[in-house]
């Protein structure tokens, strides 16, 4: 294990160390308290001093010294229900900051305390101390976490529960096929999304990209592909759930703007031209929501030539699998052609034109990576079936 992808933990008070490697703060709290958890419980037993299943305790969240208060304050959020849940713990106070710091020494340290109710009542009594966090009245943390139901499961205009249907139909196996193939598209982009994005963005398009597109793989057995409408609002709320930041919002409203649409036909089976309806109908509502269009540099550059194609060829009777498919090669040329343009929207309106010319918008070429790995699937999914 390197030193720069491993933090080091310790007891303050014991000699005993080991390297834990770094992870998110769900992960890393599990791995710090569990050695500690182990070690007060073989200690009490040994000493009868305090068993570890008391009725209430007292979390407490250090700050060392050089630790972003952010960091603290996510590593509180994920120690108390680790305890609650995992060791069975009843966390009933939970204090969290700068009680004994070591000039800019980085990390945090947790401490756990049998509280009994005289014990809370003087953590609670008023003090002049400058340090000590003031509490509110009233009740504190739940000694139990509640579990939420699950919602009730929702009807389609089928009459089918968006838990998957039992059987697909045509319309449903083309719409799987489609929907895999544009996930798995931006799934094998992450990391050249993410190089671009570092010279032009924040450098995390390809990660946020990414867990949207996993998502959607892992909900998709539970969508009612065979009603499309209902398919493309469950692909938002898969979004929703797990893609923060601008590309979550705008995915959002695509997804919410093309349901609106496909919902309004009222058709067990989308015509081509609804299809393209709903797409003009996202790109509309993008723009109307996040101020960009043609030439801004953004996922619209990709969309908007993909849409004006596919218009044009299934307003002139081309067949709609070839108009499909030249609409994908438009948005590629569009996504391509970002180059050459001048950021007026995102992060990149902050980066020197220089450094923009040396590559594509990553969200425009992330949206004509599925747009085009769609169009290919649907191709060849028709092709098998005739």
């Amino acid at each position: 294990m390197n030193e720069e992808d491993s933090l080091e933990t310790s007891h303050p008070k014991h000699p005993w160390k080991r390297a834990l490697r770094l992870a998110h703060g769900g992960e890393f709290c599990h791995n710090l308290k569990s050695p500690w958890i182990s070690i007060l419980r073989h200690a009490t037993e040994d000493t009868q001093q305090m068993p570890m299943t008391f009725n209430v305790s007292t979390v407490q969240a250090r700050w060392l010294g050089a630790t972003p208060v952010m960091e603290l304050m996510i590593a509180s959020g994920k120690a108390v229900p680790k305890l609650q849940l995992e060791h069975g713990l009843a966390v009933d106070r939970v204090y969290s900051g700068s009680f004994m710091t070591s000039l800019d020494m980085a990390g945090f340290s947790i401490t756990i305390m049998k509280s009994d109710q005289t014990v809370l009542q003087r953590l609670d009594a008023a003090t002049k101390a400058p340090c000590w966090p003031i509490g509110a009245d009233g009740c504190h943390l739940p000694s139990k976490i509640p579990v939420p139901l699950p919602p009730p499961a929702l009807a389609t205009k089928n009459g089918e529960t968006l838990g998957g249907p039992v059987q697909l139909n045509q319309q449903g196996i083309i719409l799987e096929a489609a929907i895999e193939a544009a996930a798995k598209a931006v799934i094998n982009l992450k990391d050249t999304l993410n190089e671009w994005d570092s010279k032009v963005g924040d450098g995390d398009c390809g990660s946020t990209m990414f867990r949207g597109a996993t998502t959607i793989i892992e909900d998709l057995k539970c969508y009612p592909l065979n009603d499309a409408a209902e398919t493309v609002n469950e692909i938002g709320s898969s979004i929703r759930r797990v893609m923060g930041g601008t590309s979550g919002i705008i995915y959002t409203i695509f997804c919410k703007a093309a349901y609106t649409t496909l919902k309004s036909s009222n058709l067990d089976n989308i015509t081509p031209q609804k299809w393209a309806e709903a797409l003009e109908a996202s790109i509309a509502a993008i723009s109307k929501y996040g101020g960009a269009t043609a030439g801004y540099r953004t996922l619209l550059d990709a969309l908007i030539p993909a849409s004006e194609v596919l218009r044009k060829k299934l307003d002139t009777g081309e067949n709609p699998i070839t108009a499909f498919i030249h609409s994908s090669e438009a948005a590629l040329a569009g996504a391509e052609a970002t180059k050459n343009m001048q950021a007026q929207a995102g992060r990149s309106s902050y980066v020197f034109g220089e450094i923009l010319a040396a590559v594509p918008d990553p969200g425009a070429m992330a949206a004509a990576a599925w747009y085009r790995a769609a169009a290919m699937a649907v191709m060849e999914r028709c092709q098998a079936a005739s």
